[in-house]
Parts: C-alpha cells; sequence; structure tokens
C-alpha cells in the first residue's frame, strides 16, 4: 500500500465538530462574498435607473414645453379667424376633451390589475396547513 497524502492524514485525525466548523466558516464566506457582489451590482443598476429615469423626466418637461407652446401657437392662429376669447375656449375644450380620453383609458387600465391573485390564494392556504388533521386521529 501506498503512504497516505497528508490531505489524508488530516481527515483522519479531524473530528466532525472541526470539519462541520471549516465548513460553517466557508459557507459564512461565501454568503457574503455573494451579497457583496449583489450589492455592487444593485449599486451600479440604481445608478443607472436613476441616470435613465433622469433623462425620462427632462424629455417630459421637453414634451410639456412642446405640447404649451404649439396650444399657444394654435390659440394665436385661430384667434385671427375668430377672436381671440373664443380661440382660447376652443383650445382649452380641445385639452380637456384630450384629458377625459386619457382619464377614461387610464381608468379602465387601473380596473383591469389583478394584483397577485396566485399568491393570494397560497397566502389563504398556509393557515389550513397548520390546523390539526382531526379526521386521522
Amino acid at each position: 500500500m501506498s503512504d497516505p497524502t497528508p490531505s489524508e492524514v488530516k481527515a483522519a485525525n479531524t473530528s466532525l465538530g472541526d470539519l462541520l466548523s471549516e465548513v460553517t466558516r466557508d459557507l459564512s464566506t461565501l454568503i457574503r462574498q455573494e451579497m457583496a457582489l449583489a450589492k455592487a451590482e444593485l449599486r451600479e443598476s440604481a445608478g443607472k435607473a436613476a441616470k435613465g429615469a433622469g433623462m425620462l423626466g427632462g424629455a417630459a418637461y421637453g414634451a410639456g414645453m412642446a405640447v404649451l407652446f404649439l396650444s399657444i401657437a394654435l390659440w394665436w392662429s385661430l384667434a385671427t379667424l375668430i377672436g381671440g376669447g373664443w380661440s382660447g375656449v376652443v383650445v382649452a375644450v380641445l385639452w380637456a376633451v384630450i384629458a377625459l380620453i386619457l382619464y377614461t383609458v387610464g381608468r379602465n387600465q387601473l380596473k383591469q390589475v389583478e394584483g397577485a391573485p396566485q399568491t393570494v390564494d397560497t397566502l389563504k392556504e398556509i393557515p389550513e396547513t397548520f390546523q390539526r388533521n382531526e379526521e386521522n386521529r
């Protein structure tokens, strides 16, 4: 027979408690490293998301300004045809109709939101799991 290797000698001389302690320590180190990696990835993703959200906010502001000035231009051009006061009313009514359409569509979309029905059903089953089964006793 050949001589045992140093790792075989160490394994033979190490108690089960020491082995479990070593495995627990290694597992703890692995979990800490994974958590640090996850934190770093989330921090990077959050930074990118914040930049993207800022750009979208700027785009929304720009679109709002464009709508404002286009509305003023429409009001002014209608003023040459029907008068200043009535042209303002026409533009206001136009925006009221657009707002009503957006409100109706948005409300209908919100009514279709179901939430998490499967999760709710699963959570309702948990208390039943802990009840004693009286039929088998």
